[in-house]
């Protein structure tokens, strides 16, 4: 008997957010020289896009691996609806005392959205910070 076969859906967002990478522990000149920019006092902001990826097989009754709509509705209310137009550092509990790092917001976005999907299913985050940067998690094998 064959295996059923996995695909992956994928929902894209958008969320836009300030924020600012600073290790209190460091001087404002090792700041500077770590962070660049990104350590600017004043923050500095980012128009994220997010993917999120469910990979499962498909139920023979739906045709789907994942509802889309369940999905865009999770991810604006999980989300969305906690980090757009927010100061990351200031106004989310996730970042208070974590630097809100693309590496970081993608792993909290992950545990966020973990607990909704059955361990069957895998998940994956890619978070694009710019056009031309983005993190994956999990890291791709």
């Amino acid at each position: 008997m064959d295996k059923p076969a996995r695909v992956t859906v994928t929902r894209k967002a958008h969320f836009n957010a300030a924020h600012k990478l600073e290790n209190p522990s460091w001087s404002r000149e090792r700041n500077e020289a770590v962070f660049g920019k990104c350590a600017n006092p004043n923050f500095h902001g980012h128009n994220y896009t997010l993917e999120v990826s469910i990979t499962g097989t498909v139920n023979p009754e739906t045709g789907y691996v994942v509802d889309l709509k369940f999905l865009a509705d999770l991810i604006q209310r999980e989300v969305e609806e906690r980090f757009d137009h927010k100061n990351l550092n200031l106004d989310t509990d996730e970042f208070r005392h974590l630097l809100p790092s693309a590496e970081n917001i993608a792993i909290v976005i992950y545990n966020i959205l973990r607990p909704h999907f059955d361990a069957s299913y895998a998940l994956r985050i890619r978070l694009y910070e710019t056009e031309r940067n983005f993190v994956d998690y999990p890291a791709l094998a």
